[in-house]
């Protein structure tokens, strides 16, 4: 069992900001990273929303930079979780 753990892919970890934490158990959490433009090739900054679920969501604040880490899917929308709350 132990082998077969340490050859499962490393799960994918952001950081974000958490921009809502109206629903039951879940945060939604903006994650921005920069990216060249293609054509013009000037830096672009993109950003992407995610559902992460945190049991304490009340207790994390919108504004607050949390850590999110990829988990099995949780709900329709939920794939991701709160690790920490980095401030």
């Amino acid at each position: 069992m132990d082998s077969m753990e340490n050859q499962r892919a490393s799960r994918k970890v952001r950081e974000g900001v958490v921009v809502s934490n109206k629903m039951d158990k879940t945060v939604t959490v903006r994650v921005e990273r920069t990216v060249k433009d293609p054509h013009f090739h000037k830096v672009v900054t993109r950003a992407k929303k995610y559902y992460a679920h945190a049991e304490n969501s009340k207790e994390i604040q919108e504004g607050k930079k949390v850590r999110i880490v990829e988990t099995r899917p949780l709900s329709k929308m939920k794939r991701w979780r709160v690790v920490e709350v980095l401030g």
